[in-house]
């Protein structure tokens, strides 16, 4: 992560910067995060023309850390001045847009005394918070949160922008948990090697995109082409794409004992379907976290599913679980623990969790395997790879 991008110094009207008089556009003034220029282009769905951005500060006033957590807050402080960033050119989307990002948290608009370079004020509007909210834990820094939370700001940005016109802002920030759990799919699915010998911008053609529904998973539509094999580009066709989250798979193993742990709970998706038995035994498996490891993920599931502290992870996979539908790709282990000592309970409640698990032998297990007793792909793909390296395991026990 670079450091933010840096705008021109604040001048005065007759300068370089195009004043909010102009075709009676507004000047915004941010002093937090949406200082960080990818962020506040991802949430007003534009780049600014770069006249239009400028710095300028606040009087007697210093945005520190909130205590807690690595985000900002602004107060008054008499004799300190703030570092603002303003977009003099704001319209009323934009506005809209930014309070989409902002108002759900508890922000209000205000006007506020900007001073510029030559010391005159000029008059601007930007998120305030409710100070008594928020207990401060030393200054905040834009470069330090940027170096680490930067990139993760922006993806979740990305969905903000999305959900823009659908949701009110309170119906958008109460869903922030799963935003994060998804932009940290979008994020490491940007890293991930790209094909060789093809690039998408010459392959690919978007005719539209649409955001259809967005709740605990979310789902988006498309129209687009697809170059053909044979060189020319096909027709449009519409798809569209399950927004899940990255996930974790683990199949507890106990090489000592030679026995396997499955957890079994309630699949609404199978009920749904109208599968007569919605009860499914599965590995431990749960969605990485805003800002997971997909290792911390794999012991925080295992411990919360099973109640299981793991010795080490042992990697079978990392894949899409079903390319023509959904986003969700599941990162797969086997987990190495010890067995004699299992809760059959398991799940958390506030989450609405109610698990049951077992411990059985490997011999059983591949016997209920032969005779088909179970549905769950994730299940399959690891009791193979336990199948193929058990002996391995065992002998460096």
């Amino acid at each position: 992560m670079t450091d933010p991008t840096p705008v021109p110094a604040m001048q005065n009207a007759s300068g370089t910067f195009r004043p909010a008089a102009d075709q009676g556009k507004r000047v915004m003034a941010f002093y937090g995060t949406l200082r960080h220029i990818p962020v506040l282009q991802t949430v007003l769905g534009r780049v600014p023309a770069s006249d239009t951005l400028a710095e300028g500060t606040m009087p007697d006033h210093v945005v520190y850390k909130v205590a807690g957590g690595d985000w900002p807050m602004i107060a008054h402080q008499p004799g300190a001045q703030a570092t603002l960033l303003l977009l003099t050119d704001a319209s009323a989307e934009d506005v809209a847009r930014l309070s989409d990002y902002e108002l759900g948290w508890g922000y209000t608009l205000e006007r506020i005394a900007v001073r510029l370079n030559d010391g005159q004020e000029i008059e601007a509007e930007m998120f305030m918070p409710a100070p008594e909210a928020m207990v401060a834990d030393g200054l905040w820094s834009l470069p330090d949160w940027a170096q680490t939370h930067g990139e993760q700001a922006e993806a979740e940005a990305v969905e903000f922008a999305l959900l823009h016109g659908h949701m009110t802002p309170e119906e958008i920030t109460a869903r922030d948990g799963i935003i994060g759990v998804r932009a940290t799919a979008r994020i490491a699915a940007a890293k991930r090697p790209a094909d060789p010998d093809r690039r998408v911008e010459d392959h690919v053609e978007e005719k539209w995109f649409r955001r259809a529904y967005a709740n605990f998973f979310a789902l988006d539509e498309i129209s687009l082409k697809v170059r053909r094999y044979d060189g020319t580009m096909g027709d449009a066709m519409e798809r569209a794409a399950l927004w899940v989250g990255d996930a974790v798979v683990v199949l507890p193993y106990d090489p000592l004992r030679d026995e396997v742990l499955l957890v079994e709970q309630f699949r609404t998706p199978v009920y749904v379907l109208g599968d007569p038995n919605p009860w499914v035994w599965e590995p431990v498996a749960g969605l990485i976290d805003a800002g997971e490891a997909p290792e911390t993920a794999a012991r925080r599931e295992t411990q919360e599913e099973a109640g299981l502290e793991l010795d080490r992870l042992e990697k079978v996979a990392g894949a899409y679980s079903s390319t023509g539908s959904s986003t969700e790709f599941l990162h797969l282990y086997i987990g190495i623990a010890d067995l004699s000592n299992v809760d059959s309970r398991g799940g958390l409640e506030e989450e609405g969790e109610d698990i049951r698990s077992r411990v059985l032998s490997f011999d059983a297990l591949m016997a209920e395997f032969d005779a088909g007793a179970f549905k769950d792909l994730p299940l399959v793909t690891t009791l193979l790879w336990l199948a193929r390296h058990r002996d391995t395991l065992r002998d460096s026990a």
